[in-house]
């Protein structure tokens, strides 16, 4: 590990003007590649104190040896070099965005003499035209075998189109009317090159132009009683429509556009992009990235344009981007995109209306495709069993952690602490493990006497199970333990009356917290106190994925790129996500709550009848119990236990609404939108934020 202060530059060395730097390793080989408006600024960054900078960019700093710099005249120009240099040099530590496959294109070889309509994937070739990019080969071949009747270009390879110009004879598609032959001069070069154009205008999106030519002809065939002909054209028309159709109009206006979204995590980001043409989605493509650099939305727009349109020059360059969020600054990267164009290019987030509505599903299609990448990542068992082994190195535990449980607490500024437990083992969710808490042992907001009380809580019950059951003792009892027809045992672990698995009898190998030094403390202490110490503890810092163990003063930072990192960080987030939904719905259950939830045999058909009749439960407070009594269904003796619950539930002073002052004549929030009763004084839920 090398230390940034050896190859620090001297001050007054690094230029105050635009640039872009490369740190290199120790074998010269680049690492990363970035720019700057000042690189003087800029560069300073890197050189502060290693504890200030985020793991990410201290893991680079620390592996690099040197750093350079070239000074450029402009923010544009320091664009375009960075973007070359990544090209060039492959750097290690960049954002780099990876297809998940090659994307085929419809190309059309406009650079030969006598073009071809074919299905191409790689990189782009200079004189060919290409539409795309689409999800599969087959659509491309549906659309260009739809469109060849009315415009028959050439799509056979160069070796049949030799061979049929050799023995005078044209393949099928001759015979039938797909292909105009030019192999035996049936057209001349001029007039099937004019047959190309017309099938790459009505590619980009000029289609009314050619249906209603169309139109006309037949209409001028039938006038001329040329029937056949007309139904051609007809069936021409009809091709035409059809290929239309495979591509939904999405914007009205006919607009040319490309929309792009990102959805990301921690550690990972995907990308997607429609590329929008004559109004119609033309095609889509996505990426994934790794995270390894501390990293913006914007920035990763900024990365996703210079991959998306680093090679594109004139129209491959729509005159409309639509992005979630604009690169800081946005000036040179409209500029940089302007010079690929020729033309200007606007660069902007959508805010209403159809545009804004298509970049939605855009974003939805974004979402898929990282829940789908993680979902493949983690099925895969040879990837599960390295990241197991990754955190077993890490930890410096005995063996890989097959049972990893995880806790987490959430509250709402203080109020409904619950806690969650979560359960993976050999990397997978076991989610019929699961378990929830509520904190009973003290009131108020403190997530370490929380996580001290589940953690307590839980291995309790686990040594109170172990203790009745015998499991993992000399006297185990045979009654709870399966056995085959030969008496062998097949299953040890310890079971309910009906042969379900007891609800905390099994212990796991390592118990992660969401947090960091002070929650995994308090881990530690409760197993402690407990007598246990086979169980490895450990957390994970959710702002800076760093991983805390008990007793160290520095966290264990595990690679960018480490598998058992990813994991971690899965088990983490399905903790969390676990204990929000239990958080809201007991929150939510508590603004519904009702003093006449307390009334014994009250079921909510009647609620609602006495919340209906009096209008609310200030009106109902102070009915007499005969007033009561007149609602249906409505008993004398449960009107005296209505009137008495509610009379324990009287509020000590009028409700003020504390904005203004204003003592309220009617509870707030006495009936819901449905007929139920809703606490009164419920705090309005975009307040506060879970944790």
């Amino acid at each position: 590990m090398a230390d940034p202060s050896s190859y620090r530059p001297k001050p007054g060395e690094i230029p105050d003007s635009p640039g872009v730097y490369r740190f290199r390793d120790e074998h010269r080989r680049v690492i990363y590649v970035g720019k700057a408006k000042s690189l003087r600024q800029r560069l300073a960054n890197y050189f502060q104190d290693l504890a200030g900078l985020h793991p990410r960019t201290r893991s680079m700093v620390t592996t690099a040896a040197s750093v350079e710099w070239t000074v450029v005249s402009t923010e544009v120009e320091a664009l375009q070099l960075e973007y070359s240099w990544i090209k060039e040099y492959d750097p290690r530590f960049n954002v780099k965005y990876r297809d998940d496959k090659s994307y085929p294109y419809l190309a059309v070889t406009m650079n030969e003499e006598y073009p071809r309509v074919q299905v191409m994937r790689g990189h782009k070739k200079k004189g060919v035209r290409y539409f795309g990019p689409y999800a599969h080969a087959w659509a491309i071949r549906d659309t260009v075998d739809l469109l060849l009747r009315v415009f028959p270009v050439r799509t056979c390879s160069a070796g049949v189109f030799k061979n049929a110009a050799r023995t005078g004879r044209p393949c099928l598609l001759g015979y039938i009317g797909k292909c105009s032959a030019p192999c035996v001069d049936r057209v001349s070069a001029e007039e099937h090159r004019e047959l190309a154009d017309e099938f790459c205008d009505f590619m980009t999106g000029r289609t009314n132009t050619y249906i209603r030519r169309l139109e006309k002809q037949m209409a001028e065939a039938a006038d001329e009683m040329e029937y056949e002909r007309a139904a051609r054209l007809r069936d021409d028309i009809g091709a035409l429509k059809k290929a239309m159709e495979k591509n939904a109009v999405v914007l009205a206006d006919a607009t040319d556009a490309d929309l792009i979204a990102v959805a990301e995590d921690e550690l990972e980001a995907a990308v997607q992009i429609f590329h929008v043409r004559g109004g119609r989605v033309r095609g889509q493509r996505g990426w994934v990235t790794d995270k390894v650099e501390e990293i913006t939305t914007g920035a990763l727009v900024e990365h996703a344009l210079q991959q998306l349109y680093g090679e594109e020059t004139g129209d491959a360059v729509p005159k409309e981007v639509l992005v979630p969020a604009l690169p800081d600054p946005v000036e040179p990267v409209q500029e940089w995109l302007a010079g690929r164009r020729g033309s200007g290019v606007s660069l902007r987030i959508p805010q209403r209306g159809d545009k804004k509505a298509l970049m939605e599903t855009v974003e939805r299609n974004a979402q898929q495709a990282l829940v789908l990448h993680k979902t493949k990542r983690a099925s895969d068992l040879t990837t599960r069993s390295r990241a197991l082994e990754e955190i077993a190195d890490a930890l410096d535990l005995d063996s890989a952690p097959l049972r990893v449980e995880c806790y987490d607490i959430s509250h709402l500024q203080g109020d409904d602490v619950v806690a969650s437990m979560v359960v993976f083992e050999d990397g997978l969710a076991r989610k019929s493990e699961y378990r929830r808490f509520q904190i009973k042992g003290f009131a108020g907001q403190d997530d370490v006497r929380s996580m001290h009380e589940v953690i307590t809580r839980r291995f309790r019950r686990y040594l109170a199970e172990k203790e009745k059951t015998g499991e993992w003792t000399d006297g185990e009892s045979a009654e709870t333990l399966e056995t085959d027809r030969n008496g062998e045992i097949v299953g040890t672990g310890p079971t309910e009356d009906d042969g379900r698995p007891k609800k905390f009898a099994y212990p796991p190998q390592l118990v992660v917290v969401d947090g960091g030094a002070p929650q995994v403390a308090a881990a530690r202490r409760a197993l402690d106190g407990l007598g246990i110490d086979d169980i490895a503890v450990c957390g994970l810092a959710k702002r800076l994925e760093e991983v805390w163990l008990p007793g160290d003063d520095d966290p264990v930072v595990l690679p960018r790129t480490s598998e058992g990192l990813y994991l971690l960080q899965r088990v983490r987030d399905e903790a969390h996500r676990f204990a929000i939904t239990y958080q809201r719905t007991k929150r939510s259950k508590r603004f519904r709550s009702s003093p006449l939830d307390d009334v014994p045999g009250l079921g909510d058909t009647r609620k609602q009848a006495l919340l209906k009749h009096f209008g609310s439960l200030k009106k109902l407070r102070s009915a007499t119990i005969d007033q009561i009594c007149e609602v249906p269904g409505i008993g004398r003796k449960t009107a005296e236990t209505i009137a008495v619950a509610l009379a324990r539930s009287a509020p000590a002073a009028p409700a003020v609404n504390t904005a203004t002052g204003e003592i309220m004549e009617e509870e707030p929030g006495t009936m819901g939108s449905s007929g139920e009763p809703v606490a009164a004084g419920a705090p309005d839920e975009r307040r506060g934020q879970e944790t």
